[in-house]
């Protein structure tokens, strides 16, 4: 029986493995074409599998492409003597590989070459691309085409890539038929202009971009239907469509969705996968340590002002543009944390990093917990739920509303929270207490072209939907309303709850409920102090 893989490349014999044909097929269009490809994308986004099946078919189905891969991954300190050393000795294996796949008779000139490739700086490794086509075909028309694929590419040395980009683009300005490599692929993290080197000049303006996308709903949809066919045990199309949505298509996190579903739960095999079997994996993998959780989290670290663009991104009425020009959204696409919208502005590409990023960046303790709940309120959350098993959300978010109040300017003094953001950070603290008390879930759902993400607390298979805003102006508020109704009737819920912080000087508070076109809508204006009042006021 196969598994959904999570530990490195995956494999058809192994794996439950979504085939990517349209890209491959494109990628090896574009190596027939004798680019120059580059594809920079985050980790465990599939690219190592899918160069690996680029690879595969090159070498398998095309005898007059000769196909080398390589990977820098563990260059990064070398010297520029070391690098080299250990280029060419990696080349040959390479090389030499393909050979005994296809099982290619060596002659003594190429022996000799191999042998001794001579390979010390830039300039020696042009001369041994020149000198390699001629030796592996039959006669100067018979020569095959060689292509190039080096992974990690951001692994190679500082001292080296200014000089290494530099020969690339003078053997890709050569004459097509003779260039040697004809075509290059180069795979990495950091896009070339986050290298380091000399920024003035421009080594690798010849570059052809290939994109890696996340996977689609057909795509995820098409995993699971391996595993259905191979173990009889069927998933609902609605938990399909949650795990794509919740993920935003992102490889590993759909192949760790699947894993925790289909092997940790221990649903029988004769039971059809449902939401609320979902809803329990989601729970597992906000809580557990993983690799691309821990990268993210390590990445959004990594500057201070990461934090305010993702909130803006996540919680303002404002758009952000997404452009690579600016240095913070370069980094942040890099990361594969954000990505362009249908219409250009950024958004953060998948729910649950936006969870994560969250929980990353709101405090531990903000000093405030024990004043959650009224001294004559319920002694804790669980009050909060009707005897039915409802939740009075209403009464949740009233009372959220009286202890903003109640806290007053101390909010003000939660530590390492940028104020712009306090009300949105001790929302979703108090909730996720709440949900924790009550064993309910909570997830965020980022709505695409809408600026912000809402709040999904589910509890006992009933939603309930939390929209927060940052007040701009009445404009902007009464549209929120608008846009908030048209995702419940998305989503096919009747009740939708909008919370907007007010961060002005004179705030107008205001509570009301209006139906909108057959959806009640439950609104909360929750004034936030921008000021803490001096001592003499407080001691008076």
């Amino acid at each position: 029986m196969r598994h959904f893989g999570t530990y490195g490349p995956v494999n058809k014999i192994d794996n439950y493995v979504v085939a990517r044909n349209e890209d491959l097929a494109d990628f090896i269009r574009r190596i027939k074409l004798g680019r120059y490809i580059v594809l920079f994308a985050p980790r465990q986004t599939g690219k190592t599998t899918f160069f690996q099946n680029a690879l595969n078919v090159l070498i398998e189905e095309t005898p007059n492409f000769f196909p080398i891969q390589l990977n820098f991954e563990a260059y990064q300190n070398l010297t520029q003597d070391a690098f080299y050393l250990n280029l060419a000795e990696e080349l040959i294996e390479a090389i030499n590989q393909v050979l005994q796949k296809r099982g290619h008779p060596l002659s003594q000139d190429l022996t000799n070459l191999l042998e001794n490739p001579g390979i010390t700086d830039h300039l020696a490794m042009r001369r041994f691309f020149v000198k390699l086509p001629r030796l592996l075909g039959y006669g100067q028309s018979n020569c095959p085409k060689i292509v190039l694929i080096i992974d990690e590419f951001d692994g190679i040395p500082r001292a080296v890539v200014s000089d290494f980009l530099h020969i690339l683009r003078r053997i890709y300005l050569t004459e097509r038929q003779t260039r040697a490599p004809y075509s290059l692929a180069i795979v990495g993290v950091k896009n070339i202009t986050q290298l380091d080197y000399d920024l003035s000049i421009s080594p690798f303006n010849i570059q052809d971009d290939f994109t890696l996308p996340n996977f689609t709903l057909e795509q995820v949809d098409e995993l699971l239907a391996q595993y259905t066919e191979e173990t009889g045990q069927q998933v609902a199309p609605e938990v399909i469509k949650a795990l794509h949505k919740q993920t935003g298509g992102q490889p590993f996190l759909i192949n760790r969705f699947a894993q925790i579903l289909t092997e940790e739960l221990d649903i029988p095999k004769t039971e059809m996968i449902q939401i609320g079997h979902f809803f329990s994996a989601y729970e597992k993998l906000l809580v557990e340590r993983n690799t691309n959780i821990s990268h993210l989290i390590t990445n959004i670290r990594r500057d201070p002002r990461f934090e305010k663009t993702l909130m803006r991104i996540a919680f303002h009425g404002s758009r952000l543009n997404f452009t690579l020009r600016n240095e913070v959204i370069s980094e942040l696409a890099t990361y594969g944390i954000i990505g362009p919208d249908e219409h250009g502005m950024c958004q953060i590409l998948s729910p649950i990093y936006l969870h994560c990023i969250i929980q990353a960046f709101k405090p531990l303790i903000n000093g405030l917990e024990d004043e959650y709940l009224p001294e004559d309120g319920p002694i804790d959350f669980t009050g909060y739920i009707k005897p039915t098993g409802e939740i009075q959300m209403n009464t949740l978010l009233e009372n959220f509303k009286d202890f903003i109040a109640r806290a007053g300017f101390r909010i003000l003094q939660v530590p390492d929270t940028p104020q712009e953001f306090v009300g949105q950070y001790l929302l979703f603290a108090y909730l996720d207490e709440f949900v924790k008390i009550v064993q309910a879930t909570m997830r965020l759902e980022v709505q695409t072209g809408r600026g912000r993400a809402d709040t999904v607390i589910t509890h006992n298979l009933q939603h309930y939907i939390i929209e927060t805003k940052i007040w701009r102006s009445e404009q902007t508020y009464q549209a929120g309303k608008q846009q908030l109704t048209a995702y419940l009737k998305l989503e096919q819920e009747t009740q939708g709850y909008y919370i907007v912080f007010d961060h002005r000087q004179h705030p107008n508070p205001k509570v009301e409920t209006q139906v909108l076109d057959g959806c009640t809508i439950h609104s909360y204006v929750i004034p936030v102090l921008q000021d803490t009042p001096s001592i003499s006021a407080v001691s008076g």
